[in-house]
């Protein structure tokens, strides 16, 4: 995946095309991902254990990783991730755009 928990992305496609949020949940097998304040829906739930409540409650739900794009920390645009060879033999991400470290 080109993202990770904990990044800064922008929605490129969508009802909420243009917002900036950050990954709270990834599921890197279906290639989707649950972005804080973004695609929310609204669940009528039932109280399922004694003392619970029911209720309408509003979550995020899990959008198409290909509709996101990360924010890099140097350069504050969003971009491609690129991969470098660092000189410990480790792989790192890198933004496309100003070539700094993730």
């Amino acid at each position: 995946m080109h993202v990770k928990k904990n990044d800064k992305v922008k929605i490129l496609s969508g009802k909420d095309e243009g917002k900036v949020g950050d990954i709270i949940a990834i599921l890197p097998k279906k290639g989707k991902v649950k972005v804080k304040d973004i695609a929310v829906v609204t669940k009528h739930t039932k109280p399922r254990k004694q003392g619970e409540k029911a209720g309408i409650v509003k979550a995020e739900s899990y959008i198409d990783a290909s509709k996101v794009l990360p924010i890099c920390k140097s350069c504050n645009k969003p971009t491609r991730v690129g991969s470098k060879l660092l000189e410990d033999g480790k792989k790192s991400r890198s933004c496309k755009r100003c070539g700094e470290i993730f």
